[in-house]
């Protein structure tokens, strides 16, 4: 498979991991947008939200705790944070396994773009 994002999971290619268990991992983003940028995403390949099955609800659900505890740690969680999902090429994705952005540490506008 010829996916970035897995090649990281797999160790294949460096990353500033923040967090890593058996089913998410969460690194730094290499072109941050904020104080705080970093990629969230399950370790089983799924290319968009549109390519969900029920078996992913677990990674998905572990994907969320795991920015949950990860901005209470940092101290992100009383100024609050955004979440982004982008999905296909019009909505920004360019890498096509399912991944959010985490983005904290300044104020963030809205509409976001």
């Amino acid at each position: 498979m010829d996916c970035i994002f897995c090649k990281i999971i797999n160790k294949e290619i460096p990353s500033k991991i923040i967090y890593e268990d058996d089913h998410v991992i969460l690194f730094e983003d290499i072109n941050p947008q904020a104080p705080f940028h970093a990629l969230a995403l399950p370790k089983v390949h799924i290319p968009t939200i549109l390519e969900l099955k029920p078996e992913h609800s677990v990674y998905l659900y572990k994907v969320v705790e795991t920015i949950a505890k990860v901005m209470k740690e940092k101290g992100y969680s009383e100024d609050g944070f955004r979440v982004v999902l982008n999905t296909n090429r019009a909505a920004g994705q360019t890498v096509f396994h399912i991944h959010f952005h985490v983005l904290a540490g300044r104020l963030l506008m809205w509409p976001p773009g």
